[in-house]
């Protein structure tokens, strides 16, 4: 949360924000810097209504509304209207409520950011899950995105190895033999014929690939 406080907001420009960092003073300090946010409400956000707008319900969207908050310390820190907007997702069934100071893109448009968000998420989550960072050698905005890079660099060409070799085990099996034979010399072919020395743990197995192999 306190992160929030070193960052320099750009006018115009969009934060997405999980409501885990819904906190009305800093985000009236953003908005007070012409910038916008994205974020969800949570289930105990209290607010009245000054004016709801149509919405097309087939797309998912359930209302687009003018607020103000009406809690103690919310109506302090966040003294000016907020458009919330309510969604169902299609696929899912689940509704979501969101929070924004953006009145002019259309409320769909919002979801969609939102939605965006969660692709990180995902990108994030793959990452812990498959690519070999057990720590950070620097810690610098460089090091830290030349280290993820090669990481990822790694994993494509252990990809596209898997594929043209035709190979049954999988990426994580194989990154495990490579490991263990970094430093052998001897064919690619021949390393990755010995017997599986660690199978894929199942946590890793019922996740998506989000790269498709």
């Amino acid at each position: 949360m306190n992160i929030l406080d070193q960052l320099t907001w750009e006018a115009g420009a969009f934060s997405i924000l999980d409501r885990g960092y819904l906190d009305f003073a800093r985000l009236h300090r953003l908005h007070q810097a012409g910038a916008f946010f994205v974020t969800r409400a949570k289930k105990n956000f209290r607010c009245a209504r000054r004016y709801s707008r149509p919405v097309d319900k087939s797309t998912g969207l359930r209302f687009d509304r003018t607020v103000v908050t009406t809690g103690f310390y919310a109506s302090r820190d966040f003294p000016d209207t907020l458009r919330r907007i309510g969604y169902r997702d299609p696929a899912t069934g689940r509704k979501l409520v969101f929070l924004t100071n953006n009145f002019t893109l259309p409320a769909l448009t919002i979801a969609q950011l939102y939605h965006g968000r969660w692709q990180i998420e995902l990108f994030f989550k793959w990452i812990k899950q498959h690519l070999r960072i057990k720590a950070f050698y620097g810690t610098s905005q460089n090091a830290v995105r030349l280290q993820i890079w090669s990481a990822i660099a790694v994993y494509l060409l252990v990809a596209i190895l898997k594929k043209r070799l035709h190979l049954d085990a999988s990426l994580y099996t194989i990154l495990q033999i490579l490991s263990l034979t970094l430093f052998e010399k001897m064919p690619i072919a021949q390393a990755l014929a010995q017997p599986s020395l660690q199978t894929e743990p199942t946590d890793i197995q019922n996740h998506p690939r989000l790269l498709g192999f």
